[in-house]
């Protein structure tokens, strides 16, 4: 197998990219992610070799990885992969402006948590009114989360006209903004949130449990060019029975699944994440490969709701013929 790891914030594939990409009788699977925890399936899949293995040995593997939802987006967008996961807010978005991929799996629900800063006197999502809360960036999944959670309460954040404002900062970065006194709270993925408990003396308001739509908030799903899929639906069902291979991995060695994360995230960036912590927040995750288009439809109509989109007609996205085919040969 040809494994070629793009480093955080690159989006072309090295020596794939502007080729065309693969669509029909494809000899190689261009795979896109993010170096982040809600992405573990798609790591387990790498690293325990379920892609190659379901593919098969002729078919070619090369993966990229992203910084956030636009750019993963973006480079699907101009065909320089092929299939992965991303947060359903930048894959819902796009698709208002360029329908051409669909979401054809769930990766993570939950994984998601509102933390608010020690001595912020914040003890309930009511107390928000007049904070800041950081945010990974505008339009990321937990940005529509928040908005969710302050609807509830009658709040919204102020490009809306509300009094919450949201500061866009790279979740390894929030502990700081805390320990400086320059937020108040953060909306973030795991395993931040246990980093900001842990390092910053955070305190956690809404858990995966009960932040936005608790454990059906879709944080994480599979989106795959529609070239790809119609051109090559063999290697597209392959793809999701190795993902739900490693969401059956995940949810039955936890611990071993955590060691693999750490030991990928570390080989690509460098980075050493505390593994006693990164497991503490393996139990936020709710791997899967079921879709919510429910919440989904939801979280389309909140975006649509904050102007970065147009409509919130989102018919068409999901499809989940490949999905039922994967499953069928279980």
């Amino acid at each position: 197998m040809k494994k070629i790891m793009a480093g955080v914030g690159t989006f072309l594939l090295l020596g794939a990219a502007g080729c065309g990409g693969s669509e029909e009788n494809a000899d190689e699977v261009r795979i896109g992610y993010f170096p982040n925890f809600t992405h573990i399936t798609t790591v387990v899949a790498l690293e325990n070799g379920y892609f190659q293995e379901e593919f098969g040995e002729d078919i070619n593997i090369e993966t990229s990885t992203f910084p956030d939802g636009s750019a993963f987006m973006e480079a699907m967008s101009t065909q320089d992969f092929d299939i992965g996961t991303v947060g359903p807010s930048p894959a819902t978005t796009t698709y208002l402006r360029n329908p051409e991929h669909e979401i054809v799996a769930g990766a993570v629900n939950g994984g998601a948590v509102l933390a608010t800063r020690e001595g912020s006197g914040i003890e309930s999502v009511e107390d928000l009114d007049g904070m800041s809360v950081a945010i990974p960036t505008i339009g990321s999944t937990q940005d529509i989360m928040l908005r969710e959670t302050l609807s509830e309460v009658g709040l919204d954040v102020e490009d809306s006209d509300g009094t919450v404002s949201m500061v866009p900062q790279a979740p390894a970065d929030t502990s700081t903004l805390f320990l400086q006194d320059d937020v108040d709270a953060a909306a973030t993925q795991e395993p931040w949130g246990v980093y900001l408990e842990n390092q910053a003396d955070a305190d956690i308001l809404l858990d995966e449990d009960e932040f936005a739509w608790g454990t059906e908030s879709t944080t994480t799903v599979v989106t795959a060019r529609n070239a790809f899929t119609e051109g090559n639906p063999d290697l597209t069902e392959d793809y999701l029975r190795a993902h739900i291979r490693a969401v059956e991995f995940v949810e039955e060695n936890q611990e071993e699944a955590v060691e693999i994360f750490i030991d990928h995230i570390e080989e690509i960036t460098g980075d050493s994440l505390d593994y006693e912590e990164t497991l503490e927040a393996s139990e936020r995750l709710n791997p899967t490969y079921e879709i919510n288009e429910e919440v989904l439809q939801e979280m389309a109509t909140l975006n649509y709701e904050a102007d970065y989109m147009q409509s919130d007609d989102i018919e068409g996205l999901v499809n989940q013929e490949f999905l039922e085919a994967a499953l069928d040969e279980e």
